[in-house]
């Protein structure tokens, strides 16, 4: 899980929730992230630390991608996984094509819809992209918990 409890009267950090999208609000990048872990969010706090990595000079894979993936590791659909991020299919799509050209292998397999309609699943390099960046997520926020604990500390309230 990317999240992180640091004690009872400080901040729950979940590092992906600021990032996954600017037409994506806090809310609803925590909730597309919610069903697999149950992973927890603090609506409303500010502070957080955002895992990007650049994978060369034109491929970046960072909370909006894994966020994508996830969904559609959760319902096998890459359209339902975009809507769950407010993100049109056409969007969604090109996001998964950027990922599987970027990797010796696709990370998304996608079958076409007809009868019993399309799908798509993540292949085992796409489920091993993911949990690795979910790992990275979680170990990078539990090393700087402590100091982003002390920037909210010296940060003027909201007024």
């Amino acid at each position: 899980m990317p999240w992180t409890q640091v004690d009872e009267r400080r901040r729950t950090i979940l590092s992906a929730a600021g990032m996954i999208d600017d037409a994506v609000s806090r809310r609803d990048a925590c909730e597309a992230l919610r069903p697999p872990a149950k992973r927890r969010c603090a609506l409303g706090e500010d502070t957080s630390i955002s895992l990007r990595i650049e994978l060369g000079s034109d491929t970046l894979l960072g909370p909006g991608k894994a966020a994508l993936l996830s969904g559609i590791r959760d319902t096998g659909s890459i359209a339902a996984a975009g809507r769950r991020m407010g993100m049109s299919y056409k969007r969604a799509w090109y996001l998964i094509d950027t990922l599987n050209k970027a990797f010796q292998e696709p990370l998304v397999s996608a079958s076409k819809g007809g009868r019993r309609g399309g799908g798509a699943i993540l292949t085992r390099t796409g489920d091993a992209i993911l949990d690795s960046y979910l790992r990275m997520e979680r170990l990078a926020s539990e090393a700087v918990a402590g100091e982003l604990d002390l920037l909210a500390s010296l940060m003027k309230p909201d007024s």
